[in-house]
């Protein structure tokens, strides 16, 4: 007689947001739903998603009765298992997360400005409910940097985690280095292009890339790092002065985030700031969109991840890997690592840290100075910057015809932060030198 066929269970989803990633996750969803019950096991259920606006118009085609202007309507669904949370922001989105998890529903993220902000809280508020909070879409889109560090590379200790995290900024970066296009310029086609945030400073002044070093720096060293605590600086700033000498020095320009931990004195230095880097290192061929991650540690040595940091498709894998994780929990096999689970094991790893101090961040340094053309400038200038302690690797001059002025370009030897600090405020103390002093770090991993 024919067994029949035992139906399989059904995981239902709800999704808070419907933007571009909201809708991706949609699409492919329902695009490989075969191919997902094959690989999970399980019928996967789009219940329903919370919308702003129930008129807008949208690429996905989704039936109306399953968009709802009331996120609550979501959160508070009793048939729902997992609650996709991309509506971006930290108010709604905690209050919403929090509820969520205290009912009980696994709760899968990509804000990163919500974990880095509130994610000790959320963390908290899972374990103490029973259940789990993903968020590997959070940090390099497509890349699984947060599997990788938690699991893959699990046996190592990290020295050194540096990368390009920001899509927008390293695409607008690439198109100066190889077009000599102004960032004004670069940045208009970014806007039309839909790279660039509403709110343009995330990506411009290294905020989006610095809520990501947050994460990355918790999850390798234990340690919830302020912003308010870290040095970051955008790319506004940057001239094709800066770009043709980089050029010169055999270097290109990235926005980089650094995560640095001298095991010796358990110091950790966190960072975000565009760097000149050589070009014979490989995180100086990611260009455009992409983004890319190294990780050194004591056991694997140096392994470097290159993906798509950021659109549609390449957050909304990172998403689906996570409904991936959270169907398996809900089947009842464990994942490898939860970290809400371990939060004694990362307290106990962030008590061991300290945070350096500004004489403690080392590197060689690039200066540029806009000045009076006038005798005597250079003199003072180099006088200035001997005098607090930097040494003068290289220097250059460039004349502006007619204007009486001139661009000075300085490279130095190794040096450090406070160094650097002291001497870019006597720098402006100078009435010669006509502009704030403009800095950039040389990156030498």
């Amino acid at each position: 007689m024919e067994q029949k066929k035992q139906s399989k269970q059904v995981i239902r989803i709800g999704l808070l947001g419907f933007g571009t990633v909201g809708q991706g996750v949609w699409k492919h969803l329902q695009g490989n739903d075969s191919a997902l019950e094959r690989r999970l096991g399980v019928k996967l259920e789009l219940v329903r998603a919370a919308v702003s606006d129930l008129k807008k118009k949208r690429e996905v085609r989704v039936p109306a009765s399953r968009l709802t202007d009331d996120p609550y309507a979501v959160v508070d669904d009793p048939s729902i298992d997992i609650v996709c949370e991309l509506i971006g922001g930290t108010k709604l989105a905690r209050t919403l997360t929090l509820r969520a998890l205290k009912a009980g529903k696994i709760v899968v993220s990509a804000n990163k400005a919500l974990i880095c902000k509130h994610g000790e809280e959320i963390f908290s508020a899972a374990r103490r409910a029973g259940t789990h909070y993903f968020f590997e879409a959070s940090v390099a889109g497509g890349i699984p940097i947060i599997k990788t560090l938690r699991e893959g590379l699990v046996a190592n200790r990290f020295s050194l985690i540096y990368g390009i995290l920001n899509g927008t900024s390293n695409y607008i970066l690439t198109r100066m280095e190889r077009e000599g296009l102004s960032f004004p310029d670069i940045l208009d086609d970014a806007r039309s292009l839909g790279y660039v945030e509403a709110d343009e400073s995330l990506d411009l002044d290294g905020w989006d890339a610095a809520h990501k070093a947050v994460i990355l720096a918790y999850l390798a060293h234990g340690r919830w790092v302020k912003l308010k605590e870290m040095l970051v600086e955008g790319i506004r700033g940057i001239t094709q002065y800066d770009i043709a000498y980089a050029r010169e020095l055999g270097c290109k320009i990235k926005l980089l985030a650094v995560i640095s931990r001298d095991f010796s004195t358990n110091c950790l230095s966190v960072r975000l700031h565009p760097a000149l880097i050589s070009k014979r290192e490989l995180m100086a061929s990611v260009d455009e969109v992409y983004n890319g991650v190294s990780l050194t540690g004591d056991v694997v040595g140096t392994t470097l991840l290159v993906g798509r940091g950021a659109g549609q498709d390449a957050t909304s894998s990172a998403v689906i890997s996570d409904i991936a994780d959270a169907v398996y929990l809900l089947k009842g096999v464990p994942a490898p690592f939860i970290c809400e689970e371990d939060e004694d094991v990362y307290a106990a790893l962030g008590a061991e840290v300290e945070l350096a101090g500004p004489e403690a961040i080392r590197s060689a340094y690039y200066l540029r100075l806009r000045v009076k053309d006038q005798p005597g400038v250079l003199a003072r200038v180099t006088d200035v910057i001997s005098r607090e302690g930097l040494s003068i690797a290289t220097m250059t001059q460039h004349q502006e015809a007619g204007e009486g002025t001139a661009t000075l370009l300085f490279t130095t030897h190794q040096s450090n932060e406070k160094v650097v600090s002291a001497t870019l405020k006597s720098l402006k103390r100078l009435g010669s030198v006509l502009e704030t002093p403009f800095l950039l770090r040389i990156f030498n991993p």
